[in-house]
């Protein structure tokens, strides 16, 4: 296909996303959007990189009260936040990569890089046939430029934030001296806030990703890959596997597809049903939990459906109920996320209003971005609803793309009382002053086969 025609497919299901996140609800059948050639994506990639750059470094600087900010990457070792701040067909820092930033403020912030070879929009800073020293060229970078704060990626909660290596940190240490040391500070602010934040372009095509990652679950889940009595769970998450590379994308973690059914036996978040060579049989509640990497951005998702029995055009009213229940948890956690809050705030604010619903529900909601489980508040985990954990003192800001992730335990009369585990996820994107879906939410269960 010719580029122009892919921009076109692009912007057709771009439109399709748009409308379904507006409408706010699943679809049955989503259409599969265009996907776009390595090399447009490469193209693309990067000038969200500019944008990015331009716009978020000198607010997350001057709202920190930072005048330069040192970031040091080291080949296959990379610090998380300057990993992204590489251009696209770099897939690892070459050698020694140093990124800095500095605020001259009216005249803007400098993007220097210190390396053997160009890095996309920074300034080439260093001639190592002038200068053969890397460290002795940025210390007088530094001392040109006299900074009051230096900002160096340390954090002890957040290890997005930790990336800047002890080796690193003492030859830094060494090269700038006493008096450039004394103004380090250890920072997690600026990098949290680089990888949390999503610009515009990234929000108008996030809703392509999650739309593409519901399309291929709609199309494990049904029919054509599963036939009661004779697919196993192990089969369904195979066909996830070979689905993605097909599309020339990738995953950040393995599939799983769980089974719970009556007498099935009782199973913890981590287990979430019986899988492997287990077969799917009629009556099965299936859940999988699938997630995608396109454009550097990643989606998270789980979703339930039921295997209809003969005869059966719907599934049963407990499990159904229980879907309800799961998703009232979903919009406690929805309606308490706001600016400034902190996600051990969120956290107990949604707990309290779904234990006075009477509902069993745990939360373990986290952001999601350039990572899955991404950089910002952690709002509660699996294994503990204190809401007291690290890293959830950090609080909640706009601008930010979430994993809305939780479950809801209920009791089935049709499965003689069997408390059930209804377990969902979906990606969306909080403004700072309302949260909204990427592509819909799961209302009803994923039927097999289709009516």
């Amino acid at each position: 296909m010719k580029p122009a025609l892919f921009v076109l497919a692009a912007v057709a299901s771009l439109m399709l996303s748009t409308s379904a996140l507006a409408q706010g609800r699943s679809q049955a059948h989503p259409a599969m959007p265009a996907i776009l050639p390595l090399e447009d994506r490469a193209r693309l990639e990067d000038r969200w990189l500019k944008e990015r750059l331009d716009t978020l470094i000198p607010m997350l600087m001057r709202r920190d009260g930072v005048q330069m900010w040192i970031l040091v990457a080291g080949e296959y070792h990379e610090d998380p936040v300057a990993e992204t701040m590489l251009p696209a067909t770099w897939l690892s820092a070459r050698r020694r990569t140093i990124l800095v930033f500095f605020d001259r403020g009216a005249q803007g912030v400098e993007k220097l890089a210190l390396t053997r070879y160009p890095v996309g929009d920074f300034t080439a800073s260093w001639n190592p046939d002038t200068q053969p020293d890397q460290w002795g060229r940025l210390a007088e970078l530094v001392a040109e430029r006299d900074p009051k704060t230096i900002a160096l990626n340390r954090a002890e909660e957040f290890p997005l934030a930790d990336g800047l290596t002890a080796s690193h940190s003492e030859a830094l240490t060494r090269a700038l001296g006493p008096k450039y040391a004394a103004r380090f500070v250890s920072h997690d602010r600026l990098g949290l806030g680089w990888l949390e934040t999503r610009i515009p372009a990234e929000l108008a095509t996030y809703p392509t990703i999650s739309r593409i990652s519901h399309a291929i679950i709609e199309e494990g889940f049904s029919e054509r890959v599963i036939t009661p009595g004779a697919t196993t769970s192990d089969d369904v998450v195979w066909f996830f596997r070979n689905r993605i590379a097909e599309l020339k994308l990738d995953t950040w973690f393995q599939p799983s597809v769980a089974i719970q059914r009556p007498n099935g036996g009782s199973f913890t978040v981590q287990e979430m049903g019986l899988r492997g060579d287990t077969v799917i049989q009629p009556g099965d509640m299936l859940h999988v939990d699938f997630g995608l990497s396109y454009l550097g951005l990643k989606t998270d998702i789980q979703r339930l459906a039921y295997v209809l029995k003969p005869g059966e055009r719907e599934p049963p009213k407990g499990l159904r109920d229980g879907l309800a229940a799961m998703n009232q948890v979903k919009t406690a956690v929805v309606d308490e996320l706001k600016t400034g809050r902190t996600g051990n705030e969120v956290l107990l604010a949604a707990r309290k209003r779904i234990e006075a619903q009477g509902i069993d529900g745990s939360i373990y909601t986290h952001p999601i971005g350039y990572h899955g489980h991404g950089a910002g508040p952690w709002i509660g985990s699996w294994e503990d609803q204190s809401g007291v954990r690290f890293r959830g003192g950090y609080p909640v800001h706009a601008n930010t793309a979430w994993s809305i992730e939780l479950n809801a335990q209920h009791k089935v009369p049709e499965w003689g009382g069997q408390k059930v585990r209804f377990m969902y996820e979906e990606n969306g994107f909080y403004d700072g002053r309302s949260f909204r879906f990427l592509d819909g939410s799961q209302d009803e269960f994923i039927l097999i086969p289709r009516p």
